[in-house]
């Protein structure tokens, strides 16, 4: 399996933006792609993002298109979720995730994103003045 790592969660005003990364580490060779999850308190996760690794092709909820852009760097072995013109409702706790298949997108659905077998332990935003 392959060990991921949040990092970048914090505080900030409605309108304001904030970049997490996801590290990774074992063995990444075995993974092809990467997403980003979130769930708020009392809620159901719900995917967010993700990314094909090998093409760099990107996939989002609706939710956040047009706001967040995913990318990734794989010299470093990190993903990253630049968020922009963030909202009260964008709080939430904010999980990467990798899988061993491209990102495999159930439309529709509240995950979104299937196939996920290695998971983050989680990093903290919140949105609010």
């Amino acid at each position: 399996q392959v060990q991921l790592v949040e990092s970048g969660g914090g505080l900030v005003q409605p309108g304001g933006s904030l970049r997490l990364a996801c590290a990774a580490s074992g063995f990444t060779s075995d993974y092809e792609a990467t997403g980003w999850f979130r769930q708020a308190p009392g809620k159901e996760r719900e995917g967010v993002s993700c990314i094909d690794i090998g093409t760099g092709t990107t996939y989002y909820a609706d939710a956040v298109k047009g706001r967040f852009v995913i990318s990734r760097d794989n010299t470093q072995r990190t993903v990253y979720l630049q968020m922009n013109s963030l909202k009260p409702e964008d709080t939430a706790n904010y999980y990467c995730a990798a899988a061993r298949t491209p990102c495999t997108v159930v439309y529709g659905s509240r995950s979104l994103f299937y196939g996920m077998d290695s998971w983050g332990e989680g990093t903290l935003v919140t949105v609010s003045s």
